[in-house]
């Protein structure tokens, strides 16, 4: 009897011993973490906010790949369970830096941190030791696991990243596909047991580059919204060396979490082989890492990290587009001397290339190119190519004339003729330009006007190219006084059978950012992977696509609400280059694109407030601008760098109305951008200087205006305010509308 009652005793307290937590709340007490250990010995955290669960109980660890050729055996234990909690480090961490450029000044990071040590037994004296380290703050978590160099773990394979995130409802989402390769898709709004319903429609099938990899598999940022008010967002932060995470979500439909793509349709098929973990409750996402040509992970060599995985919330959707979370989980700026890194206002050669006024590639006369066999001097000319000594020249004394800082030039280069065969690996050098460009005389021209040129990189996806050519390209840039790049990486990746989004793609675009900064050069890149705010520590990394831009307005356009839901999920990890300021809305005035723009000429003047970038274009025609001087006004005046933001409207797909301080300057400019159903704005002044009065002009939507029939309505009003004053502005469908405020 006594044996039995001190087993039964021994059980119920090693019961308890797992079930024992560590707990941190972040500074200012709203939200809390909690973790332990569970009977397996599985790692579990949970969060609340104010008292309610956000991320119910859920488990965290990585799957081992087998590695053949280690003789040590690596993967035969997976970093899953069998741990114990062998230390706990608490700290509270607390300051304020300066970001090289931003939506503020300054940036506060204060968080509370905890830090636990892990220990793996794996018999015969030997052990693993992994640190799962959370920080807490006030708008958020971060978590990620770090492997310190240890003898049992030199060098690992990561079959799969099983960090849950267990949702405590069926809330409302916004959500992307989960795709390796693309995230030109149009934003979907459903309940998360709806997803795998909508995800065959919501694949944009037409892109250059598709894969999905599940029914339920959606990419990062993932906006929700729960039934009780609580706005929450997951996400990733300083993804290096690592591969992009996806989430896959489990539902009442789930077999078993998967890697495995069902022909060609490119859609999951359950496969409840695939790993010897039981799933989680319903409403619960699982990481979902890209996978390189071989089908791995991650291959890690100690010591090592993963990226920071994030949940942010509150009751308030506005703190959602405030936080600086993204950005504080990453390292401080790594670049010594920053003084050539500049926020930038530019105009291009691209948009009438987009709508199909003219072409990319010189001549028709090669269905292929061999770049060394072929003297385009001896070729004959189409006369559609964009990028000529003539308009190039136009494009420059427009930008002079206006204040733009840069004119992007694409199709330049030699090679286009035959760039979209996806599967070329030597398409092109990136340094001899066309006949009828004369890259010296240009560049000489527009430094001339006190502008300059911006250089364009499409590599085509072909990654071992762009590296081979990539000193040279450089060093070229530096010859002619380019100080910006746009890169481009259209089409299936080379070495064929690898993603945009895996980690080995993710160093090539590191590679490409670190060379780039040795050369005092800046980096806009497009079709890379979504960005995790490594622009802190890089911040020549100005911009990036990695969305659905406003190219797609010349491909049958984007719904009205698609700008007003970017800034909730894609710009969560840095600014994109989105390419607004398209004031002709209707492209069949000028070209044979009968395709219209879904917002009002208003909505596009919003956008350079309301998606913030330090990299700003106005996308449209010089001819086109010249129709609305009155409108264009806006482009010329709006700064891109900015002292002080203030979110004071915001709802996910409804409306953004934000507030923004020019750098350097008492001057602000607010900007508010709505869905289809309109919006009525009311906006107190209460942040402008007490006692100082303000030049006010108002870009507004007309009465009668709406961005299907009647886009081009536009009144333009101006006035004299002060703080304390309210201004009600009425936003049409797809509309919205612009101020400045210049203070006297």
């Amino acid at each position: 009897m006594k044996k039995l009652l001190f087993t039964t005793l021994a059980l119920v307290f090693g019961f308890l011993a797992t079930q024992a937590q560590t707990v941190t709340k972040s500074p200012n007490g709203n939200i809390e973490v909690k973790f332990s250990l569970d009977a397996k010995g599985r790692p579990v955290y949970e969060m609340n906010y104010k008292g309610r669960p956000v991320v119910k109980p859920s488990h965290l660890g990585l799957e081992l790949a087998r590695d053949k050729h280690a003789s040590r055996g690596v993967g035969e234990t997976d970093l899953m369970e069998g741990f114990q909690l062998i230390d706990t480090k608490t700290s509270e961490f607390d300051e304020t830096w300066k970001p090289v450029w931003g939506e503020t000044a300054t940036i506060r990071n204060h968080y509370n941190e905890m830090a636990l040590t892990l220990k793996q037994p794996l018999g015969d004296n030997k052990e693993r030791c992994m640190i799962l380290r959370f920080r807490v703050y006030d708008d958020g978590i971060g978590f990620r696991y770090e492997f310190p160099q240890q003898k049992e773990m030199s060098y690992f394979l990561i079959k799969e990243e099983r960090s849950e995130f267990a949702m405590a409802g069926n809330h409302t989402a916004w959500w992307l596909p989960g795709d390796y390769d693309t995230q030109e898709q149009e934003t979907q709004e459903t309940k998360l047991s709806e997803i795998r319903g909508r995800i065959k429609e919501a694949v944009n099938w037409g892109n250059s580059s598709v894969a999905v990899f599940s029914e339920t598999g959606v990419q990062t940022s993932l906006q929700m919204r729960t039934d009780d008010g609580l706005y929450i967002n997951i996400h990733e932060a300083a993804c290096m060396d690592y591969a992009t995470m996806h989430l896959e979500l489990v539902d009442e439909k789930t077999t078993h979490l998967t890697d495995k793509l069902s022909g060609s349709s490119n859609i999951y098929t359950p496969n409840p082989s695939s790993s010897n973990y039981p799933l989680p409750a319903p409403y619960t996402f699982v990481s979902h890492l890209t996978p390189d040509a071989t089908g791995l992970k991650g291959c890690m060599q100690t010591p090592c990290e993963t990226p920071w995985r994030t949940v942010m919330v509150s009751d308030d959707a506005r703190d959602m587009l405030s936080s600086n979370l993204i950005l504080n989980l990453n390292e401080p700026c790594k670049i010594e001397d920053t003084s050539w890194i500049h926020p930038t206002k530019y105009c291009g050669v691209w948009w009438e290339m987009i709508v199909g006024k003219s072409n990319w590639h010189y001549t028709d006369d090669f269905p292929s190119v061999q770049l060394d066999k072929i003297d385009y001097t001896k070729t004959k000319p189409h006369r559609r190519h964009g990028a000529n000594n003539e308009k190039v020249r136009r494009y420059i004394d427009f930008a002079a004339a206006n204040g733009l800082d840069q004119i992007l030039v694409e199709g330049w280069n030699v090679g286009w003729e035959d760039w979209a065969n996806m599967w070329k690996r030597d398409v092109f050098d990136f340094v001899t330009p066309y006949p009828d460009f004369d890259i010296k005389a240009l560049n000489e021209y527009a430094h001339s006007k006190g502008v300059k040129l911006m250089m364009h990189h499409e590599t085509s996806s072909s990654t071992q190219n762009y590296e081979r050519h990539l000193e040279e390209a450089f060093d070229l840039m530096n010859k002619y006084g380019y100080d910006a790049v746009k890169t481009g990486y259209v089409g299936d990746i080379i070495p064929r059978g690898d993603h945009h989004y895996s980690q080995s793609m993710n160093n090539h675009y590191m590679h490409v950012l670190k060379e780039a900064a040795k050369h005092h050069i800046m980096v806009n890149g497009h079709e890379a992977t979504r960005p995790t705010g490594i622009c802190r520590t890089y911040p020549n990394l100005v911009g990036n696509e990695s969305a659905r831009g406003t190219e797609y307005e010349a491909f049958g356009g984007s719904r009205p609400d698609h700008t007003v839901i970017l800034p909730f999920t894609r710009l969560q990890g840095g600014p994109m280059d989105y390419t607004p300021g398209i004031l002709e809305t209707d492209l069949g005035t000028w070209s044979e694109n009968k395709n219209t723009v879904h917002t009002t000429l208003v909505g596009q003047l919003a956008l350079y407030v309301t998606m913030y970038s330090p990299l700003q274009m106005a996308a449209d025609l010089p001819e086109n601008y010249a129709k609305f001087m009155d409108a264009f006004q806006f482009i010329r005046d709006v700064a891109c760098d900015w002292d002080d933001s203030r979110y004071l409207e915001a709802e996910p797909a409804d409306y953004i109305t934000v507030a923004r301080k020019a750098k350097g300057t008492d001057n602000w400019f607010i900007g508010g951008k709505c869905d289809e159903n309109g919006h009525q704005s009311t906006i107190k002044l209460d942040f402008l200087d007490k006692g100082r009065k303000y030049e006010c002009t108002i870009y507004a939507d007309a009465k009668d205006a709406h961005y299907q029939n009647n886009p081009k309505a536009y009144t333009i009003t101006k006035k004299t305010v002060k703080a304390g004053q309210t201004l009600k502005l009425k936003e049409a469908p797809g509309g919205g509308f612009a101020i400045s405020l210049i203070a006297k």
